[in-house]
């Protein structure tokens, strides 16, 4: 199993930026890849960023050149965002990939504002 605990959304006005955080435990060692998903009101959930275990990292085009994953050393996956914009409303949820499976954060809001 493993456990995704996730902080730092919240609101802020366009333009703005917000640093979510998610923190990984349990059984770690399998897993593949960890990617930022998002899913505002009446759409489907969608990937935004992924990061691999080989340090492969892709954006949807949305996003590009404003948003940032990255991993440190204490098994915790960040995405960095800047020039935020009313669009970028979601729920943000963390997620990682083993051959199979994939587990899920518990989602933190983020609200842009006009």
């Amino acid at each position: 199993q493993v456990q995704l605990v996730e902080s730092g959304g919240g609101l802020v006005q366009a333009g703005g930026s917000l640093r979510l955080s998610c923190a990984a435990s349990g059984s770690i060692f399998s897993i593949n890849t960890m990617a930022w998903y998002r899913q505002a009101p009446g759409k489907q959930r969608v990937v935004v960023a992924s990061i691999s275990s080989v340090g492969r990292i892709d954006y949807v085009d949305s996003v590009k050149g404003r948003f940032t994953i990255s991993k440190d050393n204490a098994n915790t996956v960040y995405l960095q965002m800047d020039s935020l914009k009313p669009e970028d409303t979601a729920v943000y949820y963390c997620a990682a990939l083993k051959p199979g499976q994939i587990y899920w954060g518990q989602g933190t809001q983020v609200t842009v504002s006009s």
